[in-house]
């Protein structure tokens, strides 16, 4: 099933199966389900009100195959701003709980322009981080990532900063919040290539912001990703992240603390 497949079952109010093809060890890919669960949660929220950040705790995996349940709850409406809670379940449990605010444009004096983006080799000459079945996660057959930024995972090379290019391999009827949501978890931690081989590494929280108005975006068009190691010990690592388009515009800033196993 391609993104847009999965997004449409969830807006029919119905459980999913997510299939193992969107994979990511044990585990469903993160920036998949925290997609889904977001777009569940747009759903309960006024119109005219754009996601300006959401938390994410990854609190269990979501298993490929199993039937999931999507909830979400308004917990506030005010007049600017909507809070809303959103939730994942499997086998009764929750495996994903989420706070997003949306809010709407207000007047201000206040307007700064947003960071510039990083200096990127383009496209066509970046190194394609390729689907091996067996090798590299399940889901990257669905997501397409070219290495502009950084050293390889388990490298062994470290280094502060990692990224490239990113794009959904089927091309979307629109790029959406949901879609972008779902690009920006697609990148292994930056952690990575610190390691000399593998070993699991998962997020443990995900915090993400959508910048508005959002920049204009072809369904078919590259973004440009690079992340930034804060501190990383004791088995934790602390990164962040800007999300650029084409043309340079800024898109997203994410922020996340991933658990390293080596």
């Amino acid at each position: 099933m391609t993104f847009d497949e999965l997004l449409n079952s969830v807006r029919e109010g119905r459980d999913v199966v997510i299939p193992a093809s969107w994979g990511q060890g044990r585990a469903t890919f993160g920036g998949l389900v925290a997609a889904l669960a977001f777009d569940v949660m747009a759903s309960k929220v006024a119109p005219g009100r754009a996601m300006r950040a959401m938390q994410v705790s990854f609190v269990g995996p979501v298993e490929p195959d199993v039937p999931a349940v999507f909830e979400a709850e308004l917990l506030r409406e005010g007049k600017a701003v909507s809070q809303v809670q959103g939730r994942i379940l499997q086998n009764g449990e929750t495996r994903l709980a989420c706070l997003a605010s949306f809010g709407g444009d207000r007047e201000s004096s206040v307007q700064v322009a947003p960071s510039p983006a990083p200096a990127a080799i383009p496209v066509d000459q970046c190194q394609e981080l390729p689907y091996i079945p067996g090798v590299t996660p399940e889901f990257t057959q669905h997501i397409d990532m070219r290495w502009a930024f950084g050293n390889m995972p388990f490298s062994g090379k470290g280094g502060r900063d990692m990224g490239g290019w990113m794009q959904f391999r089927e091309t979307p009827s629109a790029l959406t919040d949901a879609h972008i949501v779902a690009l920006v978890d697609a990148w292994p931690p930056a952690l990575l290539p610190h390691l000399k081989g593998p070993a699991p590494a998962s997020s443990l929280s995900w915090a993400l912001e959508i910048v508005h108005p959002r920049p204009t975006m072809k369904p078919g068009e590259w973004l440009l990703y690079r992340a930034t190691i804060d501190q990383a010990g004791a088995g934790y690592g602390h990164t962040h992240a800007g999300i650029w388009t084409e043309s340079g515009a800024l898109v997203a800033l994410s922020r996340q603390t991933v658990t390293v196993f080596g």
